[in-house]
């Protein structure tokens, strides 16, 4: 069966790093699209960024340009989320995705281009 865990969350302070963790498994190959949201208590799910599964294209929300980088290591079917100079506003739950097909980068922003979910992992940056 199709499985995303995400791993890595705790609570840091402001300025602080952070590196999240996607392991995927069952039906979910390494041809899939791979992608981090995040939410806020109160707030709509929001895109992160995203790998795509061939070529290593990225593309990142504007607020989180420059200080997170998404990465993926095929052989162990994991996508990572390194997380730098963190701000209280990066305080959410932090959600890995999986989009099987050939999409636009920018359509991978959309939350409904993904077939699978993981259960997510709560990050808190302290200011």
């Amino acid at each position: 069966q199709a499985q995303l865990v995400e791993s890595g969350g705790g609570l840091v302070q402001a300025g602080d790093s952070l590196k999240l963790s996607c392991a995927a498994s069952g039906r979910i190959f390494s041809s899939y699209n791979m992608g981090w949201f995040r939410q806020a208590p109160g707030k709509d799910r929001e895109f992160v960024a995203v790998i795509k599964w061939s070529g290593g294209s990225t593309y990142y929300s504007d607020s989180v340009k420059g200080r997170l980088t998404i990465s993926r290591d095929y052989a162990k079917n994991t996508v990572y989320l390194q997380m730098n100079s963190l701000k209280a506003e990066d305080t959410a739950v932090y959600f890995c995705a999986a989009a099987q097909g050939t999409y636009i980068l920018t359509d991978l922003a959309r939350a409904n281009r993904y077939d699978y979910w993981g259960q997510g992992t709560q990050v808190t940056v302290s200011s």
